[in-house]
């Protein structure tokens, strides 16, 4: 489109069509096909020549029209230049880092991220040779504290999952910057609907697009996000790992994230009633959300988010650590449920000590603010005063 529209408009138009397919559909067909074929040897050779430019398609493991297209509308949310799409979240982040982090090279990460991506930095990068330093993001004195003069990256998530910490990305861009590092950003929990890393100066930015960006619980991707040389360089070391997505889950997730501007406000909002709800209710410890004027960055999440309601569908609270009262308080729920994911249309929770970071020794994870009566809410499209009104009824399990 030559005109220039709002976001949600050019959304629904985006990732339509695929230009080397020369072809026009009211809806993304699925190229479920594991191959394009030739009926001649120089066939072949030039349609390699036109993909090697980005401009055709052999094997789908190198390229298929499903990803370009899903592709082209990560890069158009999140303002990079070109994106990578993924088998998962997991899929993205292990080729990232093993892309752009060597034997010898440092990184600093936060101590409060997705507990697999703890794994990979602490088993695998360490495995191969690779210096780390787990700091507290909360503190921006820590980062400045832990840098090298190898220091290669700083690795962040927008929002930390599962403590709800928030990254202040503009500083943390400012000392990768001075100090010749990358700033990578997973930006899972926020979306770029909700803010856009890297025109704070983030050098990429990682989405697990099973999450909100799909919305429907059906599909598993990943996305990262950036300039074309470090997006290509990625690239081709997902192509060695076998990383890329499936042409059904890039199908499904393009066709999910065409909603998502009708979605994720929704959302929002309905976790920032929710959490002030929450955090009057005498039965929860703590409540972690942006919106609350308790959460200690509050005033960050004002300059990065603009109000209450864009801060995030994710939050996260702490009850008494009582297992039996825990069983009783989740079985009275009616409208949400124990899942292993998030950022389906439907309210969900879990235990991070349970699920996400049941690899990680309570040490670790109470230093990240992470306790045993910790329930992470993945908030839904329900009425916001329903989903009060059940949470409400369900603490009474702790009377």
């Amino acid at each position: 489109m030559e005109k220039k529209y709002s976001s949600a408009s050019e959304l629904l138009h985006c990732g339509d069509s695929v230009q080397t397919l020369k072809v026009s559909t009211e809806a993304m067909p699925l190229y479920a096909t594991t191959a394009f074929t030739w009926k001649t040897l120089s066939e072949a050779e030039a349609t390699y020549q036109r993909v090697e430019q980005g401009y055709d398609y052999t094997y789908i493991r190198t390229c298929n029209p499903n990803r370009d297209a899903l592709s082209e509308v990560l890069t158009f949310l999140e303002h990079g230049e070109k994106s990578q799409i993924f088998s998962s979240g997991m899929g993205a982040i292990s080729s990232t880092l093993l892309t752009l982090v060597h034997p010898g090279d440092h990184i600093i990460y936060s101590n409060c991220c997705y507990g697999e991506t703890l794994d990979i930095i602490r088993e695998l990068l360490t495995g191969y040779g690779v210096e780390t330093s787990c700091v507290d993001f909360n503190d921006n004195q820590n980062i400045l504290n832990a840098v090298r003069p190898n220091t290669k990256m700083i690795y962040t998530e927008t929002v930390a999952n599962p403590a709800i910490g928030l990254a202040d990305i503009p500083t943390l861009a400012k000392i990768a910057h001075e100090n010749g590092a990358l700033l990578v950003v997973d930006n899972t929990f926020t979306t770029p609907i909700a803010y856009k890393p890297l025109d704070h100066g983030a050098d990429l930015v990682i989405n697990s697009l099973t999450k909100f960006i799909n919305g429907h619980s059906d599909a598993i991707a990943g996305s990262v996000t950036g300039p074309k040389d470090m997006i290509n360089k990625i690239y081709h070391v997902g192509m060695f790992l076998g990383t890329p997505s499936t042409p059904m889950d890039s199908w499904l997730v393009l066709r999910g994230v065409k909603t998502i501007e009708l979605r994720l406000p929704k959302q929002m909002a309905n976790a920032a009633k929710l959490a002030a709800a929450l955090e009057k209710d005498p039965h929860v410890e703590k409540v972690m959300h942006p919106s609350l004027e308790s959460h200690p960055r509050h005033k960050l999440a004002l300059e990065m988010f603009g109000s209450n309601d864009r801060m995030g569908a994710m939050m996260s609270i702490v009850l008494p650590e009582d297992v039996k009262k825990m069983d009783d308080f989740m079985s009275r729920l009616h409208l949400s449920h124990y899942a292993p994911t998030l950022g389906g249309i439907r309210t969900t929770f879990q235990n991070p000590c349970t699920s996400s970071h049941r690899h990680n020794s309570d040490a670790e994870r109470r230093a990240a603010g992470i306790t045993p009566g910790m329930i992470r809410i993945s908030v839904g499209c329900e009425d916001a005063d329903d989903l009060i009104a059940d949470f409400t009824q369900a603490l009474k399990a702790f009377d």
